[in-house]
């Protein structure tokens, strides 16, 4: 082999490598996510698709993220998209949840030890918990959706009839994603609405991905409603919250996942 080759060889090598993450993470917006990636060192961001990637070192952890936006679909897409680029060892689905349960409080943590969904689909998940969880810090059942539920007596009936903690849109299609792909997977979501609180028609003007669009929306949701300026902030500075509270969680989590990647 000539020295051109050999050298091309060994750059298609490196650059295959530098795509390498140990852990991936797929969170639906970017304001789930953004206290922990201020965490991570040399984060990038580049456009894949439809989707955006970001990724960084933390620690010694390379870690890469994709916003999948909200929904089943995409985020099933985003999945696989995130494990082809970046070949991950483990996957994380994480972000914002509504609490199904009374005790679930803003900020607190559910880990998923098992997904189902309100079509019969259910995916029992391997998790390893102290016998002693930390306070704010739950273990059960998620169940998606495909709308947002708002009001609290369908948040209670959909934890009664499905014996969940919180409710999301997303983690049970990383989960079978990964399931597939096999992939090392875990679901931890953050309790961004209590079971009691109703969240108002322009909570998408909230949690919107990009600047622009939060503000182009709640110009359009002041105008059809004065008064909901107080409630949206109020929601905006609520989510911003459940997202530190996330960030510090994940801390543990790539840290214990990271470990467990056997050396070769």
């Amino acid at each position: 082999m000539n020295d051109d080759s050999t050298a091309t060889s060994k750059t298609a090598a490196d650059a295959e490598d530098m795509a390498h993450a140990d852990i991936g993470l797929v969170a639906a917006l970017k304001i789930e996510t953004a206290p922990f990636l201020r965490r991570c060192l040399t984060t990038k961001k580049y456009t894949g698709g439809e989707f955006t990637f970001r990724g960084g070192r933390y620690d010694d952890a390379r870690v890469a993220l994709v916003e999948s936006g909200p929904g089943f679909a995409r985020a099933r897409r985003a999945t696989l998209a995130l494990i082809e680029a970046h070949t991950p060892r483990y996957v994380v689905s994480c972000g914002f949840s509504g609490a199904l349960q009374p005790e679930l409080k803003i900020g607190h943590i559910v880990m998923a030890n098992a997904i189902t969904d309100t079509h019969g689909h259910e995916m029992p998940l391997s998790l390893s918990m102290p016998g002693q969880l930390p306070a704010g810090v739950h273990s059960g059942r998620l169940v998606v959706v495909d709308e947002l539920v708002r009001a609290p007596q369908d948040k209670k009936a959909l934890g009664e009839s499905h014996d969940a903690l919180a409710v999301d849109m997303e983690s049970l299609a990383v989960a079978q994603v990964c399931r597939d792909q096999r992939v090392g997977f875990m679901a931890v979501r953050v309790i961004s609405d209590e079971l009691d609180t109703e969240l108002p028609p322009e909570i998408h003007s909230v949690l919107a991905a990009t600047p622009g669009r939060r503000i182009g929306a709640a110009i359009g949701s002041l105008w059809k409603r004065p008064g909901s300026y107080k409630e949206l902030w109020q929601m905006r500075e609520q989510a911003r919250y459940a997202a530190e509270r996330l960030a510090k969680f994940l801390d543990g989590v790539v840290e214990q996942l990271y470990e467990s990647i056997p050396t070769d």
